[in-house]
């Protein structure tokens, strides 16, 4: 009998420590071969007392004004949001999708999950060193790497200039 708990033990703590590294591996991937696509920011403040330094990003594409409403085509609680990049490689909306298809050459998926207030693109919060928030008050573009599958990843945060600001 204490065997074969042994035995569940161990594979257990097999199977996640090989999800980690199935799930890390596919972020680096994202990272090494992914688009950049920069997300347009709604002003926000910098600071959260009981987290500590740390800015909540909204992004432009998914303030209230740019959602579908109930019953439109994108309401649904996941699905695509698909963009493309404009002329300054800033992301412009084109439209909320339920399936990765169809997509013209120069559009992007980016995946999103709805819930009662707002739409998250997966890379909602932006955690910086203790003492360093004056640096990121000029944020005007979140900058995430995305595959073709619409996964997304929070590269860092851009100024007015579309310069990544260093930590």
């Amino acid at each position: 009998m204490a065997r074969n708990v042994k035995f569940w033990i161990v594979a257990n703590l097999m199977a996640i420590v090989l999800f980690l590294v199935y799930t890390t591996y596919q972020k680096e991937e994202i990272l090494r071969s992914g688009t950049l696509i920069l997300l347009e920011l709604i002003p926000s403040d910098p600071r959260s007392l009981i987290q500590g330094d740390y800015m909540d990003l909204r992004y432009l594409i998914s303030s209230p004004e740019q959602l579908p409403q109930r019953g439109e085509k994108g309401s649904e609680r996941k699905g695509y949001c698909v963009v493309e990049r404009g002329e300054d490689g800033v992301a412009i909306l084109k439209r909320y999708q339920l399936h990765p298809t169809p997509l013209a050459e120069d559009e992007f998926l980016i995946a999103y999950k709805r819930s009662a207030s707002r739409v998250s693109l997966g890379a909602e919060s932006y955690f910086f060193e203790e003492g360093s928030q004056e640096k990121f008050l000029d944020a005007r573009y979140g900058g995430l790497k995305v595959d073709a599958k619409g996964n997304s990843i929070l590269i860092g945060l851009y100024d007015v200039h579309k310069n990544l600001i260093q930590p």
